[in-house]
């Protein structure tokens, strides 16, 4: 049996709270209201792994950009001494 891509699908009945969730992902992932329901449409029916991958080190990029220049200094100034290299452990 082949399987074939349905290309368009017409779903009525979205209650706010579930248009809501797909706006959040849409505008959150930068897609399509379309792709943002096959999305959670396949995580509903376990059809993908629903859990989002994750790539070392970006759990931090959700704050990218939103710093003030006053917060960013006192960033900078708080985590000053982790810039510092204990030369021990270059040896």
């Amino acid at each position: 049996m082949e399987s074939t891509i349905v290309k368009q699908l017409t779903v009525r009945g979205f209650d706010p709270q579930l248009e809501s969730a797909l706006r959040e992902l849409s505008e959150r992932e930068g897609i399509s209201l379309s792709q943002a329901a096959v999305k959670l449409m396949q995580a509903g029916a376990k059809l993908k792994d629903s859990r989002r991958r994750r790539v070392i080190g970006d759990s931090l990029d959700r704050f990218i950009g939103t710093l003030t220049e006053e917060e960013e200094r006192e960033f900078l100034a708080a985590t000053e001494s982790c810039a510092q290299v204990d030369p021990s452990f270059w040896e």
